[in-house]
């Protein structure tokens, strides 16, 4: 029973996040008006988007207009701006206005500043299109080598043209001042009139004089209608800052009238049960009692990962997730630097380099030093993950620190507060987990076990336990390199230092359990044993076997590559409706990677074979996919704009997909930007649907599958997405649990049948018959 104090703790604890989201929030804003990148901000986003549909449309009337005329400014504008997109000249514009505008300097905000600023930013998009046009290939190489080093666009175009000028390149003519002021000008008038609304005087922006000393200088601003907008935009984003972090008491509970999680109002509106979505909280009891169920596991750091990570840190070493800050010194300057100019100039770049080093190493290391702050501000403390759903039904932490589904480095600093004492079973889960972070995922139960026994893997494991730092080799090219080092410490801690308790999660998961949920569907023996549903000795490979089946039909110049590595994407993407053209890409490249080059012709066969192999070796789940998408394509076209149906556990998922309206922008020197219209949904994706139903039925059936097992177990459980973490002694509890679970999810109840119900398939599903569910209870890599 939580105390008042401890209640009172929490929600003091909360609103320390909030008042630091707000903190984030506005500091970065700050930051990014005072490095002249107004636009990147949240309001500065927001405005752009709305305001370019308007703007695209007015510069293209004005642009005919212009060409009928004969004075000087319709010359420029049909020399220097009818040649680019309008889309592309909207977006320039937009930007730089709301970089300058809002820009905390105010010598920023002098007309002609922002002006000439516009026409450079024009002239610099044109540039790089004419040495698309001479040089395709270099440009090509040129960008890929080296505008990540970049600083800024203007950086970037001087790079471009150094080196094109080095290679001998026709040169181009730049633009002048006064041409750059006048497009500049011209495009800063489209966007001053395109905001003003219908009958209104002003628009966005304005342009004042004001004095400066002696002079008058012409500035623009934004006026009382862009700062109205402004401030609801950013009051918006303030309401929904908080940051997301784990708790120090179980969450609420969440109930059909109640949301769950946090404590505070203004934490809780910004995290729904379901996620995204417009549906209420009603469901079925399952779905409750689960999450409400895995959000009351407590747990804690892992003291020696915290210790290695901290002392990691502290020196600037990398190794896998974790990347400290890497310090790169600017060298100092040489003694001669005032008279001799070529020790100048190499040190110059030599500082300039390690500069923009050093600026990247921040921006790398972004995720390992938010974890780190929150390491120490959980380190000692025992905590609690909030819990909810995406509209299929899988389970999310609402926090993304220190929880299961984070990266290797911050799934390793986790452990669970309960223990619970060691047994001859779970030493053996413990085993398990070493092995498979190791990098034996692949290999059978009994390989993983005895991977420990072996002398030479022992003595990684007692030097990597003793100096962790020191044997950095021995586990940094492990699969899971933190993960592994976790492992390590638990084993030895237990099998030498004489621990008797566990508190390590030991992560399983299905074989592919897209095609496992599928063999169940369409209760297809032929699929369930290629996928461990039915049991045998050693671990069944789907990828090996399709490519053996398929081996004859392949060309004959291909045969010595053709293996399941060739084979593997193509099955794996079967729950996910990987069409033919899709295969041909995962084909071509697995030969790629080999070196193999293949033609069109060639790959034809090879797609061919496949498909045609997969058909014979897991026909129930091909015959399911392709009915699915058949039987969905029917409903939408009925008129229907979603698709509803309830899982086993309970969950009632709703798929609405729309199309909106959106157009890509691509700039050279400015990146991609998507622009969405604001609410214009033009219609049911027929595609999306087509593609996404079968997938999304398999994942709310596995999540389904979990809700069920989970709300019989008496242990901590922790998940990440279709894998479940517990702790090694309560290893075989829970994989009886699954499989019992699995046994009647498809013994006692026709999934795929009450699918067809929901959605009023006219055709009856291609349920093959020929499995036993129950036959899953013996299969030792059903779930491992």
């Amino acid at each position: 029973m939580l105390t008042e104090q401890q209640i009172e703790d929490q929600q003091e604890f909360e609103r320390k996040q909030i008042t630091g989201g707000l903190e984030r929030l506005r500091s970065r804003t700050q930051e990014l008006e005072e490095k002249t990148y107004a636009s990147a901000t949240v309001y500065g986003s927001a405005c752009v988007n709305s305001i370019l549909p308007n703007l695209i449309a007015y510069i293209d009337a004005k642009k005919e207009n212009a060409k009928r005329q004969g004075a000087h400014l319709g010359a420029i504008v049909n020399k220097n701006l009818i040649p680019v997109a309008s889309d592309l000249q909207a977006l320039l514009t937009c930007k730089v206005m709301f970089d300058h505008v809002f820009a905390s300097r105010p010598n920023k905000h002098n007309c002609t500043t922002i002006a000439l600023a516009v026409g450079t930013a024009i002239e610099g998009e044109c540039q790089m299109r004419y040495y698309e046009t001479e040089a395709p290939a270099l440009l090509a190489t040129l960008k890929k080598n080296y505008w990540h080093q970049a600083r800024g666009t203007e950086y970037k175009r001087k790079c471009i043209q150094t080196t094109m000028h080095n290679l001998n390149v026709t040169p181009w003519i730049a633009w002048g001042k006064v041409t750059k002021i006048k497009v500049g000008t011209f495009l800063i008038d489209c966007l001053m009139e395109s905001t003003k609304p219908k009958d209104a005087e002003e628009g966005w922006f304005n342009k004042e004089l004001r004095r400066k000393g002696r002079k008058t200088i012409l500035v623009i601003v934004p006026t009382q209608l862009l700062i109205k907008h402004h401030d609801n935009i950013m009051q918006m984003a303030e309401l929904f800052s908080p940051l997301a972090k784990p708790m120090l008491i179980p969450p609420r509970n969440w109930h059909a009238l109640q949301d769950g999680g946090y404590y505070l109002n203004d934490l809780t509106r910004c995290h729904q049960l379901i996620r995204r979505s417009k549906h209420g909280l009603i469901q079925g009891e399952t779905p409750y009692e689960f999450i409400n169920k895995i959000q009351k596991v407590s747990y804690k750091l892992n003291p020696f990962i915290v210790e290695v990570a901290k002392e990691l840190e502290e020196r600037g070493i990398s190794v896998g997730k974790f990347r400290p800050v890497i310090q790169h010194e600017i060298p100092p300057k040489p003694f001669d630097i005032d008279t001799n100019e070529e020790s100048r100039r190499k040190w110059k770049t030599e500082a300039r380099i390690n500069y923009e080093l050093q600026k990247a190493e921040v921006r790398k290391s972004c995720r390992t030093r938010m974890t780190m702050d929150v390491v120490r501000e959980f380190e000692g403390k025992d905590y609690f993950i909030p819990w909810s759903f995406d509209y299929r039904g899988r389970a999310y932490p609402i926090p993304n620190l220190l929880t299961p589904q984070d990266t290797d480095f911050g799934k390793s600093l986790i452990l669970f507060s309960e223990g619970a004492k060691i047994t001859k079973k779970g030493m053996e889960w413990i085993k398990f987990q070493l092995a498979t972070t190791y990098g034996l995922d692949k290999a059978t139960m009994q390989e993983r076990l005895d991977w420990i026994d072996d002398y030479e893997n022992r003595a990684i494991v007692e030097r990597v336990w003793r100096d962790p730092v020191g044997n950095i080799a021995d586990w940094e090219n492990a699969d899971e390199p933190w993960l592994f080092l976790a492992a390590c410490n638990e084993w030895y801690e237990l099998h030498y230092e004489h621990r008797f308790h566990t508190h390590l999660p030991v992560a399983v998961d299905a074989t592919c359990s897209g095609l496992q949920i599928l063999a169940g569907l369409a209760k297809d023996a032929s699929t369930a044993r290629m996928v461990n549903v039915i049991g045998s000795e050693k671990p069944q490979d789907a990828y090996a076997t399709i490519a053996a089946k398929s081996m004859d039909a392949i060309p004959d110049r291909l045969k010595p590559h053709w293996d399941r590595k060739v084979t593997k994407r193509c099955v794996m993407t079967i729950p996910y409706n990987a069409k033919p053209f899709s295969n041909r890409s995962y084909i071509r490249d697995a030969f790629k990677e080999k070196g193999v080059d293949v033609d069109k012709e060639e790959l034809t066969k090879c797609v061919s074979a496949v498909r045609s192999a997969m058909n014979e070796v897991v026909p129930g789940a091909m015959q399911v996919m392709k009915w699915i998408e058949q039987s969905v394509t029917k409903r939408i076209k009925e008129g229907y704009n979603e698709i509803t149906w309830i899982t086993p556990s309970g969950f009632e998922v709703t798929q609405r997909l729309m199309k909106t309206k959106s157009t890509p922008i691509q700039t050279q020197l400015m990146g991609k930007c998507q622009l969405y219209i604001a609410g214009a949904e033009t219609g049911v994706d027929l595609k999306h649907h087509k593609n996404a139903t079968a997938p999304n039925l398999i994942h709310s059936l596995d999540a389904s599958l979990l809700h069920i097992a989970t709300t019989s177990t008496n242990f901590p459980i922790a998940l990440i997405h279709d894998s479940v973490l517990c702790r090694g002694t309560d290893m075989c509890k829970l994989s009886s649990l699954v499989r019992k679970t699995y046994m009647t999810l498809f013994a006692e109840h026709e999934p795929l049948t009450d699918f067809a119900l929901a959605i009023g398939a006219e055709e009856q599903p291609p349920i093959i018959g020929d499995l036993k569910p129950e036959a899953v209870i013996d299969s030792q890599y059903f779930f491992c």
